[in-house]
């Protein structure tokens, strides 16, 4: 029988003062088979559980572990899941994967569709790679929120955006989800042409049935890069467009705040801006359920701003630093700078907005910055002091981009002390006093 190799044994922890160590394989945990981290978590709820241990010398010995209520029992293992990661078997219209240029690392070219990093995550899924167990344990452990592309609610026009012929019929687990009480999030990835105008309408219409335990959708526009060739034929959506996505999904938001008590779908920042209208309140996001997928970011970081700058009086102190930006938020940054520049006259904050010319000049997040870019586009560039990058362009906990060039790299290639933002208004402020 197969185990889990345990990587290390937290100190301190019930397992280490059971002699558990470092290599050992864990067989069973109270007489079942782990197949991944939700079964483990689930098995090791109460406060005394049985482990079946397979020593490094293959021996195998049973024990019993005390410990607290909500007390993990101190069992690392090298993999999150506990298991092999899910890889997606969709071959979706709008996957951003396809449009990537060759030559990056492996993992950038990994499509994963696995349900557990929804949960443990955030990850969106499509839920074609769940089978019916999968949803019986996730009923089962009350596994929530879970995250769904859902991209359309019609069957036949989801098989062909998903390229899978089963992905219309995948849309029936959500009923058993929603029968179970389990809470949902949902995104759909909008395409011009598609899923968008009539077909957007309804499947907003049929995915406010699920209220409430579908707490919230986002719409967000297709990413497209230049690295397109032999994929299918996608336009980029223009200002009327925007204007038009904005206006429909506002419509309905009126309609369920009416009804529910929610705004309930909501259109990711990239619309306001590309469209030139303003960003809404604070209120109309109810309580950012969708930042992850750009949904209320900038009104949080421009409130934030606000709540930082109102405990300010402003000095004549000197300075000169530098930030980074994409295109796409570089207004509201640039907007931000002057306002503080009106508190610090004699600071020399320079705005720059690095063009994507790796993905090619459509992309226009900051997250999707490389190095290279701000490399080309910065060098000869007065950049003061210190150099800000935000904190979204790197890998998490690491201090690498997205191209595998690190800050270190960039610092020495620029001549220039570099420094990561968080993406917050308080620590953009924070820069001037600095």
């Amino acid at each position: 029988m197969n185990g889990k190799i345990i990587q290390a044994v937290t100190p301190g922890s019930a397992a280490e003062e059971a002699g558990i160590s470092g290599g050992d394989e864990l067989l069973l945990v109270n007489g079942e088979r782990i197949g991944d981290i939700f079964d483990y978590q689930y098995e090791c709820q109460d406060t005394e559980i049985e482990l079946l241990i397979r020593h490094t010398d293959g021996s195998e010995e049973s024990m019993l572990l005390f410990k607290g209520e909500d007390e993990d029992p101190g069992l690392v293992f090298e993999d999150g899941i506990m298991d092999d990661y899910r890889r997606c078997r969709n071959k979706c219209i709008f996957c951003f994967i396809d449009q990537m240029p060759e030559g990056m690392r492996d993992t950038l070219y990994f499509k994963d569709d696995d349900s557990r990093l929804s949960f443990l995550q955030g990850n969106y899924v499509t839920l074609t790679n769940m089978s019916d167990d999968d949803i019986d344990r996730v009923i089962r452990y009350n596994l929530a929120p879970i995250n769904i592309s859902f991209q359309t609610t019609n069957p036949k026009l989801r098989n062909m955006m998903m390229g899978n012929r089963f992905a219309g019929d995948a849309l029936k687990k959500v009923d058993r989800l929603f029968e179970a009480g389990i809470r949902m999030n949902g995104q759909i990835v909008l395409c011009k042409g598609i899923n968008d105008r009539e077909e957007l309408d309804r499947s907003v219409s049929d995915l406010s049935g699920y209220i409430p335990c579908l707490e919230s959708v986002s719409v967000v526009p297709v990413g497209l890069s230049r690295y397109r060739e032999g994929l299918y034929p996608l336009e980029p959506f223009d200002r009327e467009d925007a204007v038009h996505v904005i206006e429909q999904i506002e419509n309905w938001q009126r309609r369920f705040y009416g009804k529910y008590g929610t705004h309930f779908i909501h259109a990711s920042d990239e619309w306001y801006i590309n469209a030139g209208l303003p960003i809404p309140e604070a209120a109309r996001y109810d309580d950012f359920l969708q930042l992850e997928n750009g949904v209320g970011m900038v009104r949080l970081l421009i409130d934030e701003f606000d709540e930082a700058v109102s405990a300010l009086k402003g000095s004549d102190r000197t300075g000169c630093f530098s930030v980074v930006t994409g295109r796409l938020i570089y207004p509201v940054i640039a907007e931000l700078a002057e306002r503080m520049k009106k508190l610090y006259p004699h600071i020399d904050a320079r705005i720059y907005e690095i063009q994507n010319d790796f993905f090619g000049e459509r992309i226009t997040v900051t997250g999707l910055l490389t190095g290279r870019d701000i490399l080309s586009q910065l060098k000869g560039k007065k950049l003061g002091d210190r150099l800000y990058l935000p904190q979204n362009i790197l890998r998490a906990n690491t201090e690498t981009m997205l191209d595998d060039m690190t800050v270190s790299e960039l610092s020495a290639a620029l001549g220039v002390r570099i420094s990561v933002l968080p993406s917050d208004g308080a620590s953009f402020v924070g820069m001037y006093d600095g």
